[in-house]
């Protein structure tokens, strides 16, 4: 399975924005972008290469991309399968954009973050990679599954004895869960009662940008 090997802080550094990758760590001072806000490279500093043109605006381009990287960055998708999800998405009834992002919303690994059982998708990625996780009572290793109403998703029984997931009910419980999903910190199961609404998803996320990419 292809998987994105850039150091995850440089990918923040990239957006000129924290996208929390690293979970927890974000939130503290060890943070590699409260040292090093500035992109990665030669030409960081002055935003330069990959920035805005010499008259200070962006092209319509580099907004469309950016936004696309964006959105990639923060759910750990890679190109072609983000090609593949917006496809998807464009034969969908609806809105394009909003479709794209409800896909990406019902990723297994997104849905395993969202309970709570992670502190971010890198680590809830890893966790369902390590057979951590069953849904609706079968055991699955494949992060990029994609949910439907009424799944259920829970913590497999032969990992409840781990020491990470004795106390991570304590760590769901600190965290709201989203309205779209219901959770039970005390069994370690989560259900997905419905497709999140906009309102519901990362509001920093602009999905119309991203459809302008691909129609381009």
């Amino acid at each position: 399975m292809s998987k994105n090997l850039s150091p995850v802080c440089k990918l923040c550094r990239r957006e000129g924005e924290k996208l929390y990758l690293k979970g927890e760590r974000c939130f503290t001072p060890k943070c590699a972008f409260e040292r090093r806000s500035f992109a990665p490279g030669q030409h960081g500093k002055t935003g330069g290469r990959g920035g805005p043109s010499r008259t200070g605006r962006e092209s319509d381009y580099l907004r469309q991309l950016r936004a696309k990287q964006r959105a990639r960055r923060v759910y750990g998708v890679l190109e072609r399968q983000f090609r593949r999800y917006y496809e998807a998405a464009s034969s969908r009834r609806g809105l394009t954009g909003l479709n794209l992002l409800q896909i990406l919303e019902s990723r297994l690994d997104n849905i395993v973050f969202r309970l709570g059982f992670a502190s971010s998708r890198s680590q809830a990625r890893l966790l369902v990679t390590h057979g951590h996780f069953t849904v609706n009572e079968r055991r699955t290793d494949v992060p990029s599954m994609l949910l439907k109403e009424g799944d259920v998703v829970a913590v497999r029984g032969g990992s409840r004895e781990l020491s990470y997931f004795k106390g991570v009910g304590d760590l769901a419980d600190a965290r709201t869960s989203p309205s779209w999903l219901n959770r039970d910190t005390k069994s370690l199961t989560g259900s997905m009662q419905r497709l999140p609404d906009r309102p519901e998803i990362d509001a920093t996320l602009n999905e119309q940008l991203i459809v302008e990419y691909y129609s381009r």
